[in-house]
């Protein structure tokens, strides 16, 4: 169950950012933005170019909502856990003799 909406919260990730970079700059952010140029000028298209935005911040909006409740939904499933332990405690328990390990000196030949 958390793979899978491991997998949604990625694709709603990605879809925010296409969304984002869908949206016309209204700022004029480094001289570039602003202008008549851009977004959907021409009379007789499927939406003007208002219409497009609203939609756009619409969409924007439920997708950052999905993407929270998801973020919020993963976080809980994951300290509901039995137990937390941190990435090196886990490897600690996961090995198979829980004798210490003992760093290796320097070698001194016996024979001489």
């Amino acid at each position: 169950m958390q793979e899978v909406l491991l997998v949604v919260h990625l694709m709603l990730a990605i879809a925010i950012v296409i969304t984002v970079l869908l949206q016309r700059s209204e700022g004029g952010a480094l001289g570039m933005g602003g202008g008549s140029g851009g977004g959907g000028g021409g009379g007789g298209g499927l939406m003007t170019g208002r219409e497009a935005a609203n939609l756009l911040t619409r969409s924007t909006a439920v997708l950052a909502a999905c993407f929270f409740a998801t973020s919020l939904t993963l976080t809980i499933m994951a300290t509901g856990s039995s137990e937390r332990k941190s990435i090196l405690e886990q490897s600690e328990t996961g090995s198979s003799t829980n004798q210490p390990v003992v760093p290796a000196g320097p070698t001194v030949p016996t024979d001489k």
